[in-house]
């Protein structure tokens, strides 16, 4: 095998070194989630409350407030306990749930499109949960007093609202909640929701008293503790995440300032605010357009972390009414919905709440022709493998130079060997003839660098779409293949599936060793492809070679099934490039012959190769 072949597979060898040494030694440190306590923080903050305390706690005033319009509300004995407050159903086609009439709060979401595992009749996955559930997760709405009223005049998260009539809240009826405050100041809200995941919230209050009242609206998204399913993984981000004025801004859980020293950030047009997971995530979405402030922070001593936005102070004269507008998402990230939100309605920038990563500039495309394939075909595993007769068609400009190169280089052989054999121990003269012969017969011996240095930032990309985006979770492909963003559940502990016993969990030790029948097709692909070219010469390279296919096959055994059909797939189309083109250049890659090279012992090839030399057949060669 020459110096570059040699040279192009240990570059492919140490590109796969890189990403798995980083992806198994660097994951981020584990963190665990923080148990609420009991206490409401003071200060002039939105905050959200808690099971153990039933009334809000202090909220910021508005403008021209008086000192005393931010002191805590008293605890009220009549406040209902969250559980019993009561509801107003929710029903869409993506959703169901309900709203508690306590503090108007959307506390109780499921996605009915989604299911936690591929097991039949497994539960639908929940998405927000209420103040007495283990993971309480919701939306709040309400006013921000301003000069002359206090926390009781205006409405907070444990209000109790009346709903104008009756219903459920679906796509084609709307539900409205009023509230009067009985000191002139009569308080709506209206939510509808559309057939996916955008609920619309407008507020309004009319002034009906006789003196000018102020105050500002607000939303609030609260979380207690940290979702006990984050995958903590380095390539994914799952915590805060906001846009303001067109530039995103990711908050890991750990990275949270807290309640008393958070920064308060003024946003001129357009932005939202939320928090994310791997797929699924919940927004507020002031009006666009319309200037607002947000803050993001953890209120440790309770455990919640909680974002909000709030919008300007309005002062109401007399008579005189004030609305405002937020819409909150809350759903799946499911990238033609979130990019129709952000086209269609001007949610601006909504679709980077999809963690495209450092190679935004390949995931983004690289994923919408995922997307469009797969709406053609109807099966993202066969979409997989066009994506990658694409990507292939794409380089396979540079891929043929790269192996014309290759080709020339082969009929270059027989000079190499000569030369290496004038020089004998001087490499300095042997490295200066062989420059001297490629430029001689122009051959480029780096011309076969560049794909496989494109394929570096392909591979990450793919590997980021697959893990990341939500199209890719509970995929089928054939067979026994029914999640395609899941490693191969088959095993050769059960031979595949014929023996009657279970394989190893996933994620084991077990099934790290006992690996599935793609990550044998992948080994083997990776085997032939090495088998266009004879094996190296050197003991030591030849060692390395041969066992490099099969050390990849079960480190790649446990990633996603989806990108190990990626890697299959582009085995093969290179193995077919590469044997093509180079039989078109005058070489016929001895494949067969090289295979059963492979398997001869290694005390037998040393002299056997010399004594067949052209050299050695003719007499007094030279």
């Amino acid at each position: 095998m020459d110096d570059q072949n040699k040279n192009l597979i240990l570059a492919t060898a140490l590109s796969f070194l890189v990403i798995l040494v980083w992806f198994v030694l660097f994951p981020p440190p584990q963190t665990e989630p923080v148990e609420p306590a009991t206490q409401i923080a003071q200060g002039d903050t939105l905050t959200a409350p808690t099971a153990a305390t039933p009334d809000v706690a202090a909220v910021p005033a508005a403008a021209g407030a008086t000192a005393g319009a931010t002191a805590d509300a008293p605890a009220s004995d009549t406040a209902p306990k969250p559980s019993d407050a009561p509801r107003i159903a929710i029903d869409t086609p993506s959703v169901k749930g309900s709203i508690s009439l306590q503090g108007g709060r959307i506390d109780d979401l499921s996605l009915k499109n989604y299911r936690e595992t591929i097991e039949p009749g497994s539960d639908i996955v929940s998405l927000l949960a209420p103040i007495g559930d283990i993971n309480p997760y919701y939306a709040l709405f309400g006013w921000a007093p301003g000069q002359g009223l206090t926390q009781e005049q205006v409405p907070g998260a444990n209000t109790l609202w009346t709903q104008e009539g009756t219903g459920t809240l679906t796509p084609d009826s709307p539900v409205t909640l009023t509230w009067d405050n009985g000191a002139g100041l009569t308080f709506r809200r209206q939510i509808s929701i559309d057939d996916n995941y955008m609920f619309s919230v407008t507020q309004s209050v009319e002034n009906t008293g006789n003196a000018p009242a102020t105050l500002a609206p607000y939303g609030i998204l609260a979380r207690h503790g940290i979702p006990p399913d984050i995958k903590n993984f380095f390539i994914l981000h799952e915590g805060a995440i906001q846009m303001v004025d067109g530039q995103l801004t990711e908050t890991d859980y750990d990275d949270f300032e807290t309640a008393g020293a958070h920064k308060t950030i003024a946003v001129e047009a357009n932005g939202w605010t939320g928090f994310t997971d791997h797929f699924w995530m919940a927004t507020l979405i002031p009006q666009p357009g319309a200037p607002f402030t947000l803050s993001t922070f953890q209120d440790a001593r309770r455990g919640i972390y909680q974002t909000t936005v709030k919008q300007p102070t309005v002062t109401l004269e007399p008579g005189a009414t004030a609305t405002a507008d937020t819409r909150l998402f809350a759903g799946a990230k499911e990238w033609a919905t979130i990019r129709a939100y952000e086209n269609e309605e001007n949610v601006e920038g909504f679709i980077d709440s999809i963690d495209w990563g450092w190679f935004f500039f390949l995931t983004k495309p690289i994923f919408a022709v995922l997307h469009y394939l797969n709406q053609l075909i109807g099966n993202m595993g066969w979409s997989i493998i066009a994506l990658t007769l694409l990507i292939k068609a794409v380089l396979l400009p540079l891929a043929y130079k790269s192996y014309v190169s290759m080709a020339r280089m082969k009929e270059l052989q027989p000079q190499m060997e000569k030369i290496k054999e004038r020089a004998g121990d001087d490499k300095q003269a042997m490295q200066k003839a062989v420059m001297e012969l490629y430029k001689k017969e122009k051959v480029n011996p780096a011309s076969g660098c560049l794909p496989i240095l494109l394929q570096i930032p392909i591979f990450f990309s793919l590997y980021k779409v697959i893990f990341v985006t939500l199209e890719l979770r509970h995929a089928p492909w054939i067979g026994w293949i029914r999640d395609l963003s899941a490693p191969d559940p088959s095993s050769l502990y059960n031979l595949w599936g014929l023996f009657p016993w279970d394989a190893p969990e996933p994620g084991s030790i077990l099934a790290l060793i006992f690996i599935g029948i793609m990550p044998l097709a992948l080994g083997i692909s990776m085997w032939l492809q090495q088998k266009l070219n004879p094996s190296p010469t050197d003991p030591t390279q030849k060692m390395i070679f041969a066992w490099m296919p099969w050390v990849f096959m079960f480190m790649l055994g446990s990633f996603a099934s989806g990108l190990v059909l990626y890697w299959i797939a582009n085995n093969t189309i290179t193995f077919i490039q590469q044997y093509a083109i180079m039989r078109s250049q005058g070489y016929k890659p001895d494949v067969f012959g090289n295979i059963k090279e492979s398997f001869r012992k290694n005390s037998a090839p040393a002299a056997k190769p010399e004594s067949k030399t052209p050299g050695d057949k003719k007499p007094g060669g030279k």
